[in-house]
């Protein structure tokens, strides 16, 4: 027997694309039995191994889209309850779906094969659906992982309506998650312009410096669970200390839940000042990379 055509995930199959790979009509119906295949709808197929936020979206009518496509690709999304999918404004008859899940109904220019929109998008449509805050978040995110680049951030503000492109200035791809962006927004707000990813010697690379002494770090699960983690970060704080700079270590978890804590947290913290004085700070930065000396003379 022919086997199921290898094919990207994010396309459907035709009864076509099935005939040209050598199946015939009781095959490819003993395939969907057998589950080697999904059927979509009228001559429209999927592989087994296909996503199944991607094969429900196809099933109600659409393709996947929005935060959900993005989720899927790794891109931070603030939150991610229910399916987000696009619709052909002018579909009919589209079969019943759950109440939960988010139509966007817009023309796409992905094929009509395609069980995802673009992913440029995709962005567009999550920066409308989100926050102010959690779009540059997702922005971020996607430039930094290389899901868009340069000019492909510049297509997804030309798909948004100019109240939207405020937020271009303000993405920022050096930050490496987006619990980094969240705090480099709020340390705005407080009238902070911080550093990212800067790296001090016998310290290493910190997520956040600001005002040449105080070291932000965003700890999430992932990467700082295990006593291995915990030891590493106790020896950086501790170096780090002994250079005249101090280290603010908040949750991903807080940052993402209580925002306005966070605020507080970073208000007082700087309110206090440096533990040493900042001239042992100055120094270090400045023979770390001169260009980030004007950083710590704010």
């Amino acid at each position: 027997m022919p086997a199921t055509p290898a094919v990207d995930r994010t396309r459907a199959l035709t009864t076509r694309d099935l005939r040209e790979a050598g199946l015939t009509k009781r095959q490819i119906a003993e395939a969907v039995e057998r589950g080697a295949l999904v059927r979509l709808r009228l001559g429209r197929y999927a592989t087994a191994d296909t996503p199944r936020e991607m094969i429900d979206a196809a099933r109600w009518g659409g393709r996947l889209d929005c935060i959900s496509l993005l989720s899927y690709l790794g891109v931070f999304v603030h939150t991610h309850t229910e399916p987000h999918i696009q619709i052909d404004p002018h579909a009919t008859r589209l079969p019943p779906r759950p109440p939960a899940v988010r139509c966007h109904g817009r023309r796409t220019s992905a094929p009509t094969t395609s069980l995802v929109v673009d992913v440029h998008e995709a962005l567009a449509q999550a920066v409308i659906c989100q926050s102010p805050r959690h779009a540059i978040a997702t922005l971020d995110s996607a430039l930094y992982l290389g899901v868009i680049d340069g000019p492909g951030l510049d297509a997804v503000f030309r798909r948004l309506p100019p109240a939207f492109h405020v937020l271009r200035e303000l993405v920022d791809p050096r930050s490496e998650a987006g619990t980094e962006t969240l705090v480099r927004l709020i340390l705005r707000t407080l009238g902070h312009r911080p550093d990212l990813q800067v790296r001090i010697d016998g310290v290493g690379r910190v997520d956040l410096l600001v005002d040449g002494w105080l070291i932000i770090e965003c700890d999430s699960r992932r990467f700082h669970s295990d006593w291995r983690s915990q030891v590493r970060d106790r020896r950086r704080d501790a170096a780090a200390l002994a250079r005249g700079y101090v280290t603010l270590r908040l949750v991903a978890a807080d940052i993402l839940s209580q925002p306005e804590i966070i605020r507080t947290q970073i208000e007082q913290v700087l309110g206090h000042g440096p533990a040493v004085p900042r001239s042992g700070a100055k120094r270090a930065l400045r023979r770390n990379d001169p260009r980030r000396s004007r950083v710590s003379r704010d």
